[in-house]
Order: C-alpha cells, then structure tokens, then sequence
C-alpha cells in the first residue's frame, strides 16, 4: 500500500497557516479566557458558602480552554516546522503564548483557591463523582500552591516569561534557522541549512564526507556562539532567579517535580550507568574497526554501518513492518498507527527547508495526533517513525481522560516511545537474511542505548556544571566550550577521538523554555522501557497487551515511583533494576562482537 508522506493539517483548521478559522479560534480563545478569569475572580472572593458545583465548572472550562489552546499550539507549530524559515508564522506563535501567559494566570488563581480551602474542605471536594479521576492531580495543585509567592508576584513572573524565558527560547530558534553549513566532498562545495547538515551527517556513510561536516558544522556553530552564550545564559538566569524567589537554589527540584520523580531515584540510574560505562568500549572500538577508522569520534555515534548490495528502506515498506509488528504485541496499538499512516497524521517527506528532528504532538479537540520527522530510508529512520508512534498510542489510550491525567511526565512519555521503537529495531534484528545485515541493525538498534547512557548522560553532566557556574554569573563562550567537553569526555569514558564542544549551542533542548533539564528523562524512559519489553516478552502472544494500557493510563495519576511498583513491582529505591536493564544492552553488544568477529 501507497502512504502519504504529508499531513493533514486542513482537518484542524483549513486554509494554511493564514486560516480565518486559527485566527477566529485565537480571538474565541482570548474571550473564554477572560470569562475563566472572571469566574475564578468571584469564586475567590465569594465570601457565601463554599459551592463545590461552581468550583467544578471552573474545572471543565479550564481543561477545555487548556485543549483549544493546545489545538491551536500545534497547528502553527506543524506549520512552522513545515516551512521552518516562513516567519510569517511566528507573531502567530507568539500569540499562543500570549495565550498560555493569559491561562497562567487563571492557573495561578485557581491554584490559590485551593490553597485556602480547609484541609476537610479539599477532602470532601476530592471525594466527588466529578474530581476522583484527578484527585492526584488537584493534590499536586495544592502542594504546588503552597510554594507560591503573592498572587500579584506570581503573574508579574508568569507575563514576564513571555519576553524572558519564552523569548530567548523563540530568539535561539531565530538564530538557529539562519546558520548554514558548508563543506566540500569530492572536491564539490555543498551548502546546507544547520538542520539539513544534521540529517546528512546522521545517515551519511561515508567516513571522508562526516568528517567534513563535522568540522563544517562545529564551525557553523562557533561562529554565532556569542549570541547563542547570551541566550543560554539568559534562559538559566531567569530560571536561577525565579527558584531563588521561590526559596530554593537547587535547580534539580523542578525538573525531579515536572518528572514526578524523586532525586535518589535520578541518582541510582546515574549511578549503574556510571558503573557500567566500560561495556560501550567494545561497542565503540568494533563499529571503529567496521567502518575502516582508527578511532571513534562524535560523529560516528549515528554513522550506518552499511555493507554491499543494503538497499534503503522505502517509507511504505517501513510503514507495513511496523503494522505487523505492533500487530504481534497489541492490536491496538497497530490499529492506531494504521489510522495515523492512512489519514495523514505523519509528515515525513525528506524536502529542504523543513525544522530538524522529530515530535508527535496531541491535537485533543478531535482527538488525533501529529507526528513530524524527516523519512530518507535507513533503518533508524523506521524506528524513529515507531518511536513517534508509540507516542501516539499512549495519548490514543488515555484521550479520554481529563485534561489533568493527560498530563504526564516526559520521563513516562518517552517510555512509550522508547518502548514502541525496540518492537521494530528488535523484529529488524530478528528479521535479518544474512549475518552482514543483522549486524548492521544491531548496530542501529544499539545506537539508542548509546545515545542514552552516554550522549545524554554528557547533556547532563554539562548542564548540571553550567547551572553550578551560572548561580555565581555569567559564563562566557569558552568557558561553556570547556564545560562541555569536559562533559563529553567523562561520559565517553575518555574514549573518542573527536568531540563536539560546541554541542551546547547546536543542540536544541538546551534552550526549550517549558521543560528544564530536557535530558534524564529519555534516559529514565529509555531503560523503564528496556524492563517492560522484558515483562512482555515473557507473557505469550498479546496478553501483556492490557496491563500496558493500564500503565499508561496511569502515567498521570500517581508518582514515578508508585507507577513502577504498581504495574511492575520494581523497587526504584535500588539499583537492581537499572542493572537488569543494563544486562540487556550488554547482550546485544555481546552479540554485535560475536557476529562482527569476521567482518573485520
């Protein structure tokens, strides 16, 4: 079967990203707002007996505002991504945070509200028909209400994020979008835009025309790295200066709490990664020696081992292995990507001028997704595209719910995906006709592994360092230069030959404004999903499929830890469980070695 390659955007709101309808939405929006403000406004300062009917209206109108707001969100986002140079779409984004700092403030006020209720008051509330479904949502609410400063504090910090932190997030994808790389292979100059040099990078196999791009593009990124300090700089300050008004200095408390996760449990995961960082020495040394090079480098963590006679991979071939087999786990989750091939929810087309990288975003208003990425037909490719799907399928599974218990944590979010894409990259491995192309997808299925025990776990280390640093001031270009490869160096246990110092200016979640700290959480999702694959490969044909559902139902509904022990019985407390998960990536290294001994 023929899939499209683009998506249907005009089912959201037709027209393009000039559509009247976006446009009359957004001024629909702004007024429901305003109504919700009102509302909360007289809710507060009824001074009559409390109304818990009044306060679970506020509720429903707040959860459906979040949704059109999220609606609109995507659909010039998708636009954005599509033409990434367009900026005719960005004073339309700027209007949607405008939107959110507007909502904010309603948050803050209804967050105030519960603070003053009695604690039998709450208790009776979380008690109705109407609020048991989020009543870890509305304690979570409450807990976080009473770190709050003064209401009139709280909005001043929430507008000024618009131009703060929102700001210098939206002024690094300005800069980003208008660096271009340019390098030369067989004696031919190629200019791409940093996005598009990425991409050739990722999947380029040759040695000579990585190197060039490598160099081009940390190059590229050296040359704007003034203004991207700035940026940086600015977007941790604000953050510093907003923990330190809330009584904190620790810069991990938000992120821990956005992850519903508790700092023991971050650290014991560090901890066996750090222990265990010798088994990718193996890995790194063989796939060195498979692609005739004397040594690692940073650009070779995402290099094809390709061997005579591999074909690319077609999107509509792609597309039939990852029906089949999410059809063996769960037919529903293989239903649902079938919906999403079949009804243009995926743009994947490789064309230039598109944003780099991939996302899935939910579009709850009509109860769909959309995925974006770009397709050009190597295997990590088709796991990318699994990996996004396996985004959908958890909001497939829980857009029923409230807008609250929607609202679960990266760290649970990348465990589905994670967990969606080792069905493929598995099934690929076992599906391999000759020794050269097991190891090939081996080698592409270990690649994740790598990135995160070791890529991310460099991100963090950075990261932590430069908060430390920045708390005491600014830190300049090349302190931020030495801080990194400081950071790449004791992840890759020393090992590479090349790194990439200017990887804080060039890697995008560094400067995301909503979520600090854009990192652990893969890694967390990445090895939770490693033990649920285990628990499923155990359980015959689809059974397992059921108690997963019930997993992600609860991704919203309760702390990381609880989930864990709920569906899994896994102590987090301890370390056996990162270890278990560890084991499992040793054995596909093992396994690369062993198949790998006569190819080189």
């Amino acid at each position: 079967m023929t899939y499209k390659q683009n998506w249907d955007l005009d089912v959201i709101f037709p027209g393009g990203y000039n559509s009247k309808q976006a446009q009359q939405k957004l001024e629909d929006i702004t007024k429901q707002i305003n109504e919700l403000q009102d509302k909360l406004n007289d809710f507060e300062n009824d001074d009559n007996e409390l109304n818990f009917a009044i306060l679970v209206n506020i509720l429903k109108k707040r959860d459906k505002i979040n949704d059109e707001i999220k609606e609109l969100s995507v659909f010039w986002t998708a636009h954005q991504s599509d033409d990434f140079n367009n900026r005719e779409i960005t004073p339309k984004l700027n209007k949607v945070n405008e939107l959110y700092s507007k909502f904010g403030n309603c948050e803050i006020t209804l967050a105030y509200i519960f603070k003053k209720l009695s604690d039998d008051d709450f208790e009776r509330f979380l008690k109705l028909p109407e609020t048991k479904e989020i009543a870890f949502n509305l304690k979570e609410l409450r807990k976080d209400a009473n770190e709050l400063l003064d209401k009139n504090t709280e909005k001043a910090i929430n507008q000024l994020s618009i131009d703060g932190l929102t700001g210098w997030s939206n002024h690094y994808d300005t800069i980003a979008s208008n660096i271009s790389v340019t390098y030369s292979i067989n004696d031919n100059s190629k200019t791409l835009s940093a996005g598009q040099a990425l991409n050739q990078l990722t999947g380029a196999s040759n040695n000579e025309e990585r190197k060039n791009i490598m160099s081009a593009y940390e190059k590229a990124w050296s040359e704007h790295e003034d203004e991207l300090a700035d940026t940086l700089n600015y977007l941790a300050g604000f953050r510093l200066q907003n923990y330190q008004l809330h009584g904190t200095n620790d810069f991990l408390k938000k992120p821990l709490e956005l992850n519903r996760m508790k700092q023991k449990t971050l650290m014991n995961m560090w901890n066996v990664i750090e222990a265990n960082k010798d088994i990718f020495i193996p890995y790194m040394d063989r796939k060195a020696q498979l692609l005739h090079k004397e040594h690692f480098d940073w650009q070779d963590q995402d290099a094809p081992i390709t061997f005579n006679n591999q074909e690319k991979i077609s999107y509509d071939d792609a597309a039939s292995f990852i029906l089949e087999n999410f059809e063996k786990f769960s037919p529903k989750m293989a239903n649902l990507a079938k919906k999403a091939f079949e009804n243009g929810w995926l743009e994947v087309e490789n064309r230039p001028g598109k944003q780099p990288g991939g996302y899935m975003e939910e579009v709850p208003e009509i109860k769909q997704s959309r995925i974006f990425l770009t397709y050009t037909g190597t295997p990590e490719d088709a796991s990318s595209v699994a990996h996004e799907l396996g985004h959908a399928f958890h909001y497939e599974v829980v857009k029923d719910l409230p807008s609250m218990r929607r609202d679960y944590a990266m760290n649970v979010a990348e465990t589905a995906s994670t967990f969606a894409e080792l069905i493929v990259s598995d099934a690929n491995v076992k599906n391999a006709n000759s020794i050269e192309e097991k190891v090939s997808l081996l080698d592409a299925k270990l690649m994740n592994p790598l990135a995160m025990c070791m890529n991310i776990r460099a991100r963090y280390l950075f990261e932590t360092n430069f908060y430390k640093e920045r708390m005491n001031g600014y830190v300049p270009a090349k302190k931020l230069n030495e801080l990194m490869l400081a950071a790449q160096k004791w992840a890759f246990n020393n090992h590479l030959g090349t790194y990439h110092p200017h990887f804080w200016a060039s890697k995008l979640h560094f400067y995301i404004d909503d979520v600090p700290f854009y990192n652990f959480p893969y890694t967390f999702g990445y090895l939770f999903s490693l033990g649920i694959y285990a628990k499923a490969q155990e359980q015959p044909d689809t059974s397992f499929e059921d108690q997963y559902i019930a997993l992600l139902r609860d991704t919203a509904n309760m702390t990381t830890e609880d989930l864990v022990k709920k569906h899994l019985n896994v102590d987090l407390s301890t370390p056996d469980f990162w270890q278990k998960s560890i084991q499992l990536i040793k054995q596909d290294i093992d396994q690369f070695i062993k198949l790998s001994d006569n190819l080189i």
